[in-house]
């Protein structure tokens, strides 16, 4: 059989470990918006794993028998419109960007008008931990000839969730204003407690009330990925919000976590440090906050 042509429309972190391990099971192509940037992470992957970068979006995908989008929430649909502006010719397009249901059926039209396959895929976990092992809900009605192709590059934890367009997206937005709001109020309850120096007392309470987790250790996590991802972080939350009033309901929570999210990406330095409370030091010392006083 020869070898699968497969064009990433986006080589940052997740376009990255896609590179890195189709590579061996296909050519690739690829488009990055930063791709001409010499420190950027879309150009050092793009040579550390041989993605012959096109021009555009359009030109990348020209011939590509599966296309995967892997851009930004923001960028979900231009990057679709742009791949679209090519005849397709049946190629796939799977879709991983974390978008509303109402955005990917957008999407879903672009790509079936010019002749390509769209598959609606919802990741539901970090991808950087398990790669191509990473769950993935699809949706659409190519998914259930989909899992045919991509089980034999690696994909393996594929599920046909259904095969209408936005159920998978939902379940995976649904989801976010969950994961990405606790992220956003253990934020902002721990960096409040920390200045009251009252913050032991209130893990040991989340201890009691969800006995389970390390509160310590799980909120030094959650926070420390707002402090590194908040901004992209806050664009899959607009499209939570998105989501949300698509059902008819106001976003208000979804909202404000989009706005925490945002805010929290101005500390990246904050992230490495591995305690908890060094953490909240650091945030603390650059909004030149000191001790509360009840």
């Amino acid at each position: 059989m020869s070898e699968m042509s497969i064009a990433l429309i986006g080589i940052g972190e997740v376009g990255g470990i896609l590179a890195a391990d189709l590579g061996g099971r296909a050519s690739l192509t690829g488009f990055d918006k930063r791709q001409s940037e010499a420190n950027a992470p879309a150009a050092r992957n793009a040579k550390t794993f041989s993605v012959r970068c096109g021009a555009n979006s359009a030109e990348a995908s020209d011939g590509a028998q599966l296309i995967v989008s892997a851009v930004t929430a923001a960028e979900t649909l231009n990057a679709a419109e742009a791949v679209a502006t090519t005849r397709l010719h049946g190629a796939w397009y799977l879709d991983l960007n974390s978008a509303s249901p109402g955005m990917k059926q957008q999407c879903a039209e672009a790509i079936g008008a010019a002749g390509g396959r769209y598959i609606e895929a919802a990741v539901m976990s970090p991808v950087p931990p398990k790669r191509l092992g990473t769950p993935i809900l699809l949706g659409g009605p190519h998914a259930n000839d989909f899992i045919s192709v991509a089980e034999p590059l690696g994909f393996s934890a594929l599920t046909v969730f259904s095969t209408e367009l936005g159920k998978a997206s939902a379940a995976k937005m649904c989801r976010s204003v969950m994961v990405k709001g606790i992220e956003a109020l253990l934020t902002e309850s721990l960096l409040a407690a920390r200045s009251y120096g009252v913050e032991d007392t209130v893990l040991r309470s989340l201890d009691d009330l969800f006995p389970g987790p390390d509160w310590t250790a799980l909120s030094r996590y959650m926070i420390s990925r707002t402090l590194e991802h908040g901004a992209r972080r806050a664009e899959e939350m607009r499209e939570a919000a998105r989501t949300v009033t698509e059902a008819g309901i106001e976003p208000h929570m979804s909202a404000a976590t989009a706005e925490r999210q945002d805010w929290a990406s101005q500390f990246p330095a904050a992230a490495h440090h591995a305690e908890l409370a060094e953490m909240l030091d650091v945030m603390r010392a650059a909004m030149n906050i000191r001790e509360a006083t009840p």
